[in-house]
């Protein structure tokens, strides 16, 4: 017995889930785009199963590319709360790409040449193109998403995104600011109207902490007595300590 259902996903957008019950074999369930590929693949399944001819389909076959997305945003993005934003646009992005594929035939070329795509496409108003930084942080967050997919769900036995390459990054500018520029930095932080402005410039030149490390600090993180502040929630997700330096004055 076979039947499909109409369902609409989180994108607001039809879609047609087939599912097939027959006695003495596990029930067979796949997604479609499109209600023709739903029968089809019913016919051709039912027919298969009732000459013995099926075997059970994987897991990337079964899953399309938009249903992980669609199950990490919902059960991973949420722990990740400081870049869920973000990730969750990024990831929207490729979804819109590629979702309708079937995980098995999303190929390393294929995601290659969405990358390129990413690349070139102009964002907004200013009409530029996104930078390699920043096509490479969409990368990121799709191969989490790939390595989730692989190691916890056992959809896929491997990520395509091992055999894509990020573009190339140019390399930072590393400066460091002399002693006439620390001077006047410190002059218009301490004149500042906002009294926060000028701690929290101290703070990051004499322990190179992040802007959000030191934002979002609390005092139980700084013992004063032992002269070093512990930081919980840094951008690699690692606890440690970072020294005061010249304290005590």
């Amino acid at each position: 017995m076979a039947n499909i259902e109409e369902r609409i996903n989180s994108e607001g957008k039809l879609t047609y889930r087939a599912k097939i019950r027959i006695k003495g074999s596990p029930v067979e369930t796949a997604t479609f785009t499109r209600k023709t590929d739903a029968r089809r693949w019913v016919q051709q399944t039912e027919a298969a199963i009732r000459e013995g001819r099926h075997f059970k389909t994987s897991e990337s076959k079964r899953r399309t590319f938009g249903e992980m997305i669609d199950r990490y945003i919902a059960n991973v993005i949420p722990l990740k709360p400081k870049s869920m934003r973000d990730q969750k646009r990024q990831l929207t992005w490729w979804k819109q790409e590629l979702g309708s594929y079937a995980l098995a035939d999303v190929s390393a070329p294929k995601i290659a040449d969405a990358r390129d795509k990413l690349l070139a496409i102009t964002v907004g108003k200013t009409g530029k193109q996104r930078s390699p930084s920043t096509v490479a942080r969409y990368m990121a967050a799709l191969s989490h998403a790939y390595t989730i997919a692989v190691q916890e769900w056992h959809w896929l036995d491997d990520s395509p995104m091992r055999k894509v390459s990020k573009p190339k990054e140019p390399r930072g500018r590393v400066r460091f600011l002399n002693d006439e520029e620390r001077e006047v930095l410190l002059r218009a932080a301490k004149s500042h109207n906002n009294a926060v402005i000028y701690p929290v410039i101290v703070l990051a030149l004499s322990t190179g902490m992040r802007q959000g490390e030191i934002m979002s600090l609390r005092w139980a993180d700084i013992d004063l007595a032992r002269g070093y502040i512990t930081l919980h929630d840094t951008k690699n997700g690692e606890r440690r300590s970072a020294p005061l330096v010249g304290y005590p004055p």
